[in-house]
């Protein structure tokens, strides 16, 4: 794979981003600094330590920022619970970001799993 933008998991984390500034727009004002602010950063950091991990060019450091990706995407997952809960988001919505944050996870643990056990490494270019 010549660059992270190819992998499914980035493009997913970035169209979540991009849902995640739309939903928190509507936000209350006293939120912005808040709650808000945090599940933009956690958004943006499942994407970026992606990319970062990926330019390092080695199969530990990409694994080492994958683990990072996944504790970002579990962070933003239990901020979508507390919106939900703080009724910033309806049900609907809830739904919509739980499954997009789970098939995140899923694809992340994955990708984990298979650099880990040298089923997909830099050396198979």
């Amino acid at each position: 794979m010549a660059s992270y933008k190819e992998l499914m998991v980035w493009k997913e984390s970035m169209n979540l981003v991009v849902l995640i500034y739309r939903i928190t727009q509507n936000f209350p004002y006293e939120e912005k600094k808040g709650l808000s602010d945090q599940m933009r950063r956690a958004s943006v950091s499942v994407s970026s330590n992606i990319a970062e991990g990926y330019g390092r060019l080695s199969d530990s450091d990409l694994t080492h920022f994958l683990k990072f990706s996944l504790g970002s995407a579990y962070e933003l997952d239990t901020q979508i619970e507390l919106s939900r809960q703080l009724a910033y988001i309806d049900e609907a919505t809830y739904m919509d970001l739980s499954q997009k944050i789970i098939s995140i996870e899923k694809m992340l643990s994955s990708l984990i799993y298979r650099r880990t056990n040298g089923m997909d490494s830099f050396a198979h270019r």
